[in-house]
């Protein structure tokens, strides 16, 4: 399957997730550090940007976990992905939840050109690890979001310990996600990250390490980045 939206997609990951898109709204399946993740990042969200009444983008939104908890506290919500499958699962879900989110498959550079600095925030988690350059994603980001807006990241950190927890200890022992999931390779360092939120006009505001508890399974905030962390921007 070909996406002529933008050069900066790798098929391969499109299709990956587009596999599973059925099972994206079961918290028991692949998808479940999503939904016991979800709640964390979504309180930081909305503790820095408050949600409510704000025009907010969602990139690489998926089934929409993500999308319909901030349409729940109140802001009016655009989701965007390049898997068809994903967003038809988000789309029946809304239905069924009664909560609306605008779905629309569209690379973000596309929607960056024709409706450039149209969102309060903007929200770019778990994606960059699976484009080829994340970079442009980043630019893309900060092109759409209006002048004192706020853009959320969140992604892997390029470590020994990242290879051991994320992909060794997700993946091959607990198996809490399928194998290939994610390609250390592509992981991005903070300093890396930072350089290219820096060269998009944003300021960064904090950056948060996420740590998981196998044995209790909850994440919490931490200034441990040495695996999952996420970062708050403002468009200067």
């Amino acid at each position: 399957m070909t996406h002529p939206h933008t050069a900066n997609a790798d098929p391969r990951e499109i299709d990956k997730f587009s596999e599973l898109a059925h099972r994206w709204w079961d918290p028991a399946s692949e998808f479940k550090p999503l939904h016991d993740l979800n709640p964390l990042r979504l309180g930081w969200i909305d503790g820095i940007a408050h949600l409510s009444d704000k025009t907010v983008l969602d990139v690489g939104c998926g089934g929409g976990i993500l999308s319909e908890s901030m349409a729940r506290r109140g802001a009016r919500v655009k989701g965007i992905d390049l898997s068809r499958k994903a967003l038809q699962v988000a789309d029946l879900h809304s239905l069924e939840s009664g909560i609306t989110v605008d779905y629309e498959e569209i690379a973000v550079e596309a929607l960056a050109a024709r409706e450039p600095a149209a969102f309060d925030v903007v929200t770019c988690m778990e994606m960059l690890e699976h484009v080829p350059e994340p970079a442009s994603v980043v630019n893309a980001c900060a092109q759409l979001v209006r002048p004192g807006g706020y853009v959320f990241f969140s992604t892997l950190n390029r470590t020994p310990k990242a290879y051991l927890l994320a992909v060794l200890g997700a993946e091959y022992i607990l198996r809490m996600l399928p194998r290939g999931t994610h390609d250390y390779e592509k992981f991005i360092p903070p300093a890396q990250l930072a350089h290219a939120i820096r060269h998009a006009g944003l300021e960064i505001v904090e950056i948060r390490g996420m740590t998981y508890n196998p044995l209790t399974q909850i994440y919490k905030l931490s200034r441990d980045t040495d695996v999952n962390y996420m970062v708050a921007c403002r468009r200067i």
